[in-house]
């Protein structure tokens, strides 16, 4: 079974600006904790050096947000030490490769 793309074409550019930007300040946050960035590493494979290379790259910024996402926990405390709203890391998830954009 195929699913449907996400239209890249309607996710605007400062969505996707706003996305990476997030998904940066999560890196950040992530890579402050040995414990979580050992969680990152060995969801993505992906060894330290990797992880820093990777850190311009759209769609690994889309499972850095996946990443966070799997977690509500982990989301939580991300939001409250950043201050941002619990909900906004989803909605900017679909502007990156990967994220899917719900219709109803």
């Amino acid at each position: 079974m195929q699913f449907p793309k996400a239209d890249r074409a309607s996710v605007s550019t400062a969505d996707r600006t706003s996305a990476e930007t997030l998904a940066l300040q999560a890196l950040a946050w992530i890579a402050a904790e040995p414990d979580r960035l050992s969680g990152l590493m060995a969801t993505t494979g992906l060894w330290p050096d990797e992880v820093r290379a990777r850190a311009a790259d759209p769609a690994f910024l889309g499972g850095v947000l996946d990443f966070l996402l799997g977690d509500e926990a982990q989301l939580l405390a991300f939001c409250t030490e950043t201050e941002i709203a619990p909900e906004l890391p989803a909605r900017l998830r679909t502007a990156l490769p990967g994220g899917t954009v719900e219709t109803l």
